[in-house]
């Protein structure tokens, strides 16, 4: 495991999470998220609550979930706040598409757009501007 668990713990943790996912698979709603996530927030809790018996520190890919107790349904709602956001992106015009993309998820500066697009850097900044105003419009009321 990458928080150096043995292999025998790792197998212990799959054990109890498979347990807990028939014993509690009454609670799952597939119509809310996906099987997947619901097994891994399982999982992800088990681990925590193991290193937190050892009295270890939590592992920062642990520790980082806001909330730390995040429930399956949270994690099922953002799973689905996702996926629109997603279905929304698509929706852009392909400029202002492409220069979101670039900003949020390339993680590009402004003008780093513009010195690979070659375009200028306010029209980078308007078509950004632009194609943020449609995803507000699409997704409001999401959150």
């Amino acid at each position: 495991m990458r928080n150096g668990n043995g292999s025998a713990q790792a197998e212990e943790i799959v054990q109890d999470v498979m347990l807990t996912v028939w014993r509690k698979a009454s609670l799952f709603d597939p119509h809310r998220a996906q099987a997947s996530a619901w097994i891994y927030q399982i999982a992800r809790n088990r681990q925590i609550d193991i290193v937190r018996k050892e009295n270890r520190p939590i592992p920062e890919e642990l520790a980082h979930d806001p909330g730390s107790e995040a429930d399956a349904s949270q994690i099922l709602a953002f799973d689905q706040e996702a996926k629109q956001l997603k279905a929304a992106i698509e929706q852009l015009q392909p400029d202002q598409k492409e220069m979101i993309e670039k900003a949020y998820l390339g993680d590009l500066t402004h003008k780093e757009i513009s010195v690979q697009t070659g375009l200028p850097l306010g029209t980078v900044k308007s078509r950004i501007r632009l194609g943020l105003r449609r995803l507000r419009k699409e997704l409001k009321g999401l959150r």
